[in-house]
């Protein structure tokens, strides 16, 4: 059974059970990427260019495990959004269904995610498979836990993937909120129907979005309490992302006036 304690502000130790295989995979990767010399070496899948496209993916190597947190949604941690009719959308800014139908207001953020194909050098699109994607909205709470939105479901979505292995998602960008890195959660399935039943998870972990990009959003109105809580953190501190958060920082292009734009390549 997966954990959701990672998200709590004082919570965040998930276990040496859990810390060990991580740490130990995670090592042997790192390992066998410098140990080959005449192997020409290119970034990890996972890994994004500037413009946004993929990385090369000859050293491919599966988006690490993270945990759901305690607000999933997915029906491991009470309600399950992912049976709803209505969750599969691609713009996630508005509540739907039997919900209260508020609106995510914040600075606009495209999310783009392309699941591909770790055996097979990531070199292949996963065609067919499935993405559900969560986040906090700009004052940092999430539909359907937190005080004041659990009435809401917005910020919350699946899709299916296209032939080239990717979905999009209309979004916010998400708030900082004390002792978590800004990030969106995503859970990939091997089909829509095992999204929409919430079986059968192929990958759960988060996506970080870069600090540079976090400032001048967090500069606005609505995220001022974003600004201290940002400050009190780091990537390299984080509880998830301070064992490695190559595979999981996003690319990120555009303005505050314009919306952004993040992207990010998914090894399963």
């Amino acid at each position: 059974m997966r954990r959701h304690d990672d998200d709590e502000v004082h919570e965040h130790d998930r276990g040496l059970s859990h810390d060990l295989p991580v740490l130990a995979r995670r090592r042997i990767i790192r390992l066998l990427a410098g140990a080959g010399a005449g192997v020409a070496l290119v970034p990890l899948a996972g890994c994004t260019s500037e413009d946004g496209s993929s990385a090369s993916a000859a050293d491919c190597a599966a988006v690490p495990e993270e945990t759901a947190g305690p607000y999933p949604g997915d029906g491991s941690n009470g309600v399950n959004v992912l049976k709803e009719s209505g969750v599969v959308r691609g713009d996630i800014t508005r509540s739907f269904g039997d919900s209260a139908g508020g609106t995510a207001e914040g600075v606009p953020l495209t999310l783009t995610l392309t699941v591909v194909d770790a055996d097979s050098g990531c070199g292949t699109p996963r065609k067919g498979a499935a993405v559900y994607v969560w986040q906090c909205d700009r004052e940092g709470g999430y539909s359907l836990y937190t005080e004041g939105v659990t009435d809401e479901n917005y910020l919350r979505g699946v899709q299916e993937t296209d032939a080239r292995g990717r979905v999009t998602f209309t979004s916010v960008f998400p708030g900082c909120y004390p002792g978590r890195w800004p990030h969106v959660h995503f859970e990939v399935y091997g089909s829509l129907a095992d999204a929409t039943t919430a079986t059968a998870i192929t990958s759960t972990s988060q996506l970080a979005l870069p600090k540079d990009v976090c400032d001048a959003v967090y500069a606005t109105e609505g995220y001022e309490r974003s600004v201290d809580n940002l400050g009190r953190l780091s990537l390299e501190s984080d509880s998830v992302f301070r064992d490695g958060h190559d595979q999981q920082l996003a690319a990120v292009t555009g303005s505050v006036e314009e919306g952004y734009r993040a992207s990010l390549t998914i090894a399963v």
